[in-house]
């Protein structure tokens, strides 16, 4: 299983932290997801077939782009 803790920094609330959990959640491998956004971080654990690239496109597509 691998673990990532991605910065995000449009993360600003409570509905930001909600819309990136259940969306990654979604995905098909993703174990674990916890979005944070005092720190403005989304730590998520996973297997195949997700994979950072896709969890990083993903985020970029519902307009919270994590940082390089």
């Amino acid at each position: 299983m691998s673990q990532e803790t991605l910065n995000v920094p449009n993360i600003s609330c409570g509905h930001c932290v909600s819309a990136i959990e259940s969306e990654l959640a979604d995905m098909d491998g993703v174990a674990s997801v916890k979005a944070d956004a005092a720190t403005k971080t989304v730590t998520i654990r996973w297997d195949a077939p997700a994979s950072l690239s896709r969890i990083r496109d993903t985020l970029a597509e519902i307009n919270y782009p994590a940082q390089p």
